[in-house]
């Protein structure tokens, strides 16, 4: 028999040995804010002296009531220099990009809702999300009392992995912008806040966004020239009821989430910007 033939076993044995015994791979969520990044395992998380169990109602999400265990947001974003950014950018694995105005996390300190870091147990899995084939971990930003604060159901991503400190969007992309002379009052002024809340975290606008799980709403062609009022409006409400297909993604977004006002105000934004891009 050869020497390479009398290593070969050994060698097999020794990797696969070494395979069983090793640790599995610690998810990780990563913060960054400016050139200042760092990185939190599970385990980390879980050890910390801030850690907490707590349990959400159920909400968007989840149908049912769950416990779970998490770290205070505020506390892991204490020791970034935040200054110059108005937001968090909060990363999901499926591509979800959600904006999370500091203002919104900073409540929590004076009675407002309190952002939460909720880390899955590796042992303890949590049970998988409605309609999909995983749960909402590793991380997933969960909020107390979010009725304090008027948080909004696209303010809870799950499946998280980065949080990156980041400027109000109408300066990172211009085109989202409604016409300054625009009255105060103007109804696209306010639909242009309701998209950055409710519609960016999926949608870009004439390539203005992070995220691109959903059509841009504004390129090649703007949406409110290809849908019609009615056909806009039931789509926001109930996707399904317009066009179904299997990847799609899109939730519903009743009244109890947004109110016929700040629906009327996001078509507005949409025909406003538009009309901009045409001048």
């Amino acid at each position: 028999m050869s020497r390479l033939a009398q290593l070969c076993p050994a060698l097999l044995l020794s990797l696969c040995t070494a395979s069983v015994g090793a640790e599995p791979i610690q998810p990780v969520l990563t913060i960054t804010a400016g050139a200042v990044t760092n990185h939190f395992t599970a385990a980390e998380l879980l050890s910390r002296a801030d850690f907490a169990t707590l349990q959400i109602p159920p909400n968007v999400d989840y149908k049912v009531s769950l416990t779970l265990q998490a770290v205070p947001l505020l506390d892991l974003v204490a020791a970034f220099a935040l200054e110059g950014f108005d937001r968090l950018e909060a990363s999901a694995t499926d591509g979800f990009v959600a904006q999370i105005p500091l203002a919104l996390i900073e409540a929590g300190k004076s009675g407002g809702s309190v952002a939460w870091i909720a880390v899955e147990n590796p042992n303890h899995p949590w049970p998988k999300l409605p309609g999909k084939d995983a749960s909402a971990g590793p991380f997933y930003l969960i909020w107390q009392n979010p009725e304090r604060s008027h948080v909004s159901n696209e303010q809870w991503p799950y499946m998280l992995e980065k949080l990156a400190a980041a400027q109000p969007p109408k300066l990172r992309w211009p085109q989202l912008t409604v016409d300054t002379a625009l009255s105060a009052d103007a109804p696209a002024r306010r639909g242009e806040e309701v998209f950055v809340t409710q519609c960016i975290p999926c949608h870009q606008l004439n390539g203005g966004g992070a995220s691109d799980i959903g059509p841009d709403l504004g390129q090649p062609m703007g949406a409110t020239d290809y849908l019609t009022e009615a056909g806009l409006r039931a789509l926001v409400r109930d996707p399904k009821s317009v066009r179904t297909w299997p990847q799609q993604q899109m939730p519903a977004f009743p009244l109890s989430v947004l109110p016929d006002a700040d629906l009327d105000a996001l078509i507005a934004y949409l025909r406003q910007i538009v009309s901009q891009q045409r001048r």
